[in-house]
């Protein structure tokens, strides 16, 4: 499953319903040593030994993703990545899956728009098998067209199911608008046409252009011994054919100037979705961690002002958050929400009235005192697992981050002055120029939303794709 469906995921009942948690007493968070080296076919390895329990996690990072899918094939490195698992030169998909199951051990492959990620997790007295196992997934699979054939009509049928689950489809129609032809406004699972189109030929060519060695970085993190964890990388990984791969550019986008409406009809509906946005900021922004801070208070919570305002003092929802879904190139900020057909504007336009009230007044010590609190209290159960660490360490790397990145969270967070707050909140804060897009019964709604955006726009949700209308659709 993608980052974008998994955040597109987030907006069902249960997903408003934050967890609220006891802020933890503030501690000092310091990443766990590792090292780093970079094998001869120019695999970047990242090795880090946390004792304690006998789990071992191998995480891989292929520095192509979602954005690098043909226009028109939208979804192959999502199909590439799945089809990993489901056969090689030694085995079928079933005797993989057998295989990983007799170690009791786990094999995972995701796509996002950046980058492709390969998992595993198994056993320390496993090593071996579970290495080769891994490594015989990522160097040597073999795409059957059975499997291929299987998975295409899988996320096919995946697709048109989710459609009648607004919620699930709300980031991609969201993102499609936000960034148009542009990478990022990809659906990265495909849709009802680019699907129909992959072939798979088109896969093979896909893994061979982009997985290689030098266009990867290992991460390799729990209970074993580093001289013998290298040894045992160089005799599997360290086998794969060094080749040179093309880098996948993606270009920043400005923020939409003014105000645009998406109506996507769902006739049936009775409530609507809706997010309202622009572009927001890429992972390595440097306010992002006062980014963090201001939008927790705003809408990163479940005490947060959209949340009591537009859930606990009105009734309009059972929930309403915010959030930055920062990429190597700046990502969406997204406001989301859903409310009953006949609340759809009071709701909207309470949301817009807690933004306003943002940018007006800024946020007060006492908010930012609680807001930092939160967060030093939520994130170190973020990095306690070798799972957790191997991704961070991963994702750090991949992004030209340091460790620092978490050694001095804490100072970061506690640095953020409300004359620091109110800077961010005016730059990366959207009120002028917003982008909307609401899915919900067009007849019941329409007329009232007009009033939001200077042009507006509309498709009834049974048109296949999202936005902008898919490569060889009908007109």
């Amino acid at each position: 499953m993608t980052r974008e469906r998994k955040m597109s995921l987030l907006f069902t009942l249960l997903g408003f319903l934050f967890v609220l948690c006891p802020s933890a007493p503030a501690q000092s968070l310091r990443l766990p040593p590792h090292e780093k080296f970079v094998l001869k076919n120019g695999l970047t390895v990242l090795l880090m030994e946390k004792r304690g329990v006998p789990l071992i996690n191998v995480f891989a990072l292929v520095k192509t993703g979602a954005a690098a899918d043909p226009a028109g094939q939208e979804g192959l490195a999502s199909v590439t990545a799945g089809l990993l698992r489901k056969g090689t030169k030694t085995r079928t998909a079933q005797q993989f899956s057998a295989d990983f199951d007799y170690i009791g051990g786990s094999f995972g492959a995701d796509v996002g728009a950046d980058f492709t990620n390969v998992s595993a997790e198994f056993l320390t007295k496993d090593l071996a098998r579970g290495l080769e196992l891994f490594s015989d997934a990522v160097l040597h699979p073999t795409f059957p067209q059975s499997e291929t054939d299987k998975i295409l009509a899988q996320s096919l049928d995946g697709v048109k199911s989710e459609k009648d689950e607004p919620q699930a489809v709300l980031g991609m129609y969201y993102g499609g608008y936000l960034y148009g032809a542009h990478p990022y406004g990809r659906p990265s699972d495909g849709d009802e046409l680019s699907l129909k189109r992959i072939q798979r030929d088109a896969i093979v060519r896909f893994y061979e252009t982009n997985y290689a060695p030098g266009n990867t970085i290992l991460g390799v993190a729990g209970e074993f011994d580093a001289v013998e964890m290298r040894k045992k990388l160089e005799e599997t990984l360290g086998a794969w054919p060094a080749r040179t791969v093309a880098t996948t550019s993606i270009s920043a986008v400005p923020p939409v100037k003014g105000k645009r409406l998406l109506l996507i009809d769902k006739p049936d509906a009775t409530q609507t979705y809706f997010a309202i946005g622009n572009i927001g900021t890429a992972v390595n922004d440097p306010d992002r961690i006062a980014i963090r801070v201001v939008n927790t208070i705003f809408g990163g919570r479940f005490t947060s002002e959209l949340n009591e305002a537009l859930r606990v003092e009105s009734g309009y929802t059972y929930g309403a958050r915010s959030f930055f879904d920062s990429r190597k190139a700046p990502g969406p900020f997204e406001i989301a929400s859903f409310t009953k057909n006949e609340t759809t504007t009071p709701a909207i336009d309470l949301a817009l009235q807690v933004l306003e009230k943002l940018h007006k007044n800024g946020v007060s010590a006492e908010q930012l005192a609680s807001a930092k609190s939160y967060i030093k209290g939520q994130f170190p159960p973020t990095i306690e697992t070798s799972g957790q660490l191997v991704r961070r360490i991963v994702f750090n790397e991949y992004y030209g981050l340091g460790d620092d990145e978490v050694n001095q969270l804490e100072a970061r967070v506690d640095a953020v002055t409300p004359s620091i707050a109110k800077q961010v909140i005016d730059k990366h804060f959207p009120l002028e120029n917003l982008v909307f897009v609401l899915i919900g019964n067009a007849s019941a709604i329409g007329p009232a939303v007009k009033k939001y955006a200077d042009k507006m726009d509309q498709r009834p949700i049974s048109d296949p794709g999202f936005w902008p209308p898919p490569v060889g659709a009908q007109k």
